[in-house]
């Protein structure tokens, strides 16, 4: 396969395969992506029985249910860009007729409003979805079941409501927000709302027989934003590039990090899965990716993307009962990063030393500790000297006479201020207010 070894294309298919037969899934199609191309695809199985031997490609939809929720997310952390809302907003702000007060968007995106799961009328039920109207009805109808923040408790009614704050503030449909500010310019033409063109067709595995049952394709109508979406591995891929690296035309890098900032840990127990605002960050040994799960009736999918090494798995299956996307996706984006590491950018040379820093560089001393100070690129940064290899240095941005503002890294947010003498020679610092000198020395020894 290209991309990879042949070894890790056996072992890559052979790890889908046992997936598939073991957990009975008439077809998987799955891929790993990096830097924004399909790195590995492959597709076991059948994506209509009728049809055996006749697998799915990376043209054909799947629904990929709940990761709608990203698109949602991503939507409603544009409008907060333009200054449309705040994500200290509370609902009733933008949909007055909100009977439960104090319910911010924050809280909405991370799944910690404490609102029931789903809307009233147990629809998963009676699969019958509400209308916008139904849908804000229901809402007021809804029980609020825990204090905010308290824990985290996952809601497909509160991201239904989302999409209800997309369509009042952007004046249009949800899908028409996500068609003009996501798909086309990203190019995704095979992510609908609901299936168009080649399909997955989904179904349910009995327990005690062999004889797979097909499930309905349901309309969930004002429900779209928090799972109506069907892609494909092909599309998929596409949004795991821009989830690993956005495009300003779409959202700002900034906001994206912002995003998979940790709100609230939803394993308890292992502390293995938290939740950003809009994403699930889940930990599989000393990484983080960043993605979601979806399961509709027939049709369970994953995808999740390794930021720092702009790795995806994505895996997406057209069975009810299946084996877990998230595991399965983030299984085969770790084999591929263990054993097809990416080459290491070449070293670039720097060209210029501010004339300014000379005196600030090398090794200073805070509260005993040691830091070195250089120049990388331009770029003030700061390493500890016990700091360990994965985390990345202190890097500054000036913002006056030698005074910087931590951008990334530790102490991020606080100011570094440069102190000279009359000679014009850097004799301390103040980061974080803490001083910083050549020599170490106990608190109060420098006075």
């Amino acid at each position: 396969m290209p991309g990879v070894s042949d070894q890790t294309d056996r072992a890559l298919t052979h790890l889908l395969q046992q997936r598939q037969s073991k957990d009975r899934v008439p077809g998987i199609c799955a891929g790993v992506v990096r830097d924004g191309a399909m790195l590995w695809q492959q597709t076991v199985g059948s994506a209509d029985i009728v049809s055996p031997g006749r697998p799915p490609t990376d043209d054909t939809q799947f629904l990929i249910a709940s990761i709608s929720k990203t698109f949602t997310a991503v939507l409603v952390m544009a409008l907060r860009d333009e200054g449309r809302l705040t994500l200290d907003d509370p609902v009733e702000r933008h949909i007055p007729e909100s009977k439960h007060g104090g319910i911010t968007i924050r809280q909405m995106l991370s799944h910690v409003t404490g609102m029931q799961r789903e809307p009233v009328g147990d629809v998963w039920d009676v699969l019958r979805y509400p209308d916008r109207v139904g849908l804000v009805d229901g809402w007021n109808e809804a029980e609020r079941i825990l204090k905010p923040h308290h824990r985290w408790h996952y809601s497909n009614l509160v991201y239904s409501m989302l999409g209800e704050v997309v369509t009042r503030l952007d004046g249009r449909d949800w899908i028409d927000s996500v068609r003009a500010r996501i798909l086309e310019p990203l190019g995704m033409k095979r992510t609908t709302l609901g299936f168009t063109g080649e399909r997955a067709v989904g179904y349910y595995v009995p327990p005690f027989t062999d004889v797979p049952v097909v499930e309905p394709v349901l309309d969930i109508a004002a429900m779209a934003s928090a799972g109506g979406l069907a892609s494909t591995l092909h599309d998929l891929a596409t949004w795991g590039a821009f989830i690993a690296e956005p495009t300003d035309e779409v959202l700002s890098p900034d906001t994206l990090e912002e995003m998979c900032q940790p709100q609230i840990m939803a394993d308890l127990e292992r502390w293995q899965l938290a939740w950003g605002l809009g994403f699930m960050l889940v930990r599989a040994d000393d990484r983080i990716f960043v993605g979601h799960t979806g399961g509709m009736p027939g049709h369970i999918t994953g995808l999740f993307v390794q930021r720092k090494a702009r790795t995806a798995g994505i895996t997406l299956m057209n069975a009810t009962s299946a084996p877990d996307p998230a595991e399965l996706a983030v299984e085969l984006a770790t084999y591929v990063l263990d054993n097809e590491p990416a080459t290491p950018e070449a070293w670039t040379p720097g060209t210029t030393v501010p004339a300014e820093l000379d005196g600030a560089l090398g090794r200073w001393y805070s509260e005993g500790a040691a830091f070195d100070f250089a120049v990388r690129a331009g770029r003030l940064e700061a390493r500890g000297e016990k700091l360990p290899a994965h985390k990345p240095p202190s890097v500054f941005v000036k913002v006056g006479d030698d005074l910087y503002r931590t951008e990334s890294g530790r102490e991020t947010g606080e100011l570094l201020r440069l102190t000279r003498d009359e000679t014009g020679t850097v004799v301390k610092m103040n980061w974080a207010t803490y001083v910083v000198t050549r020599e170490p020395y106990a608190f109060g020894e420098w006075l």
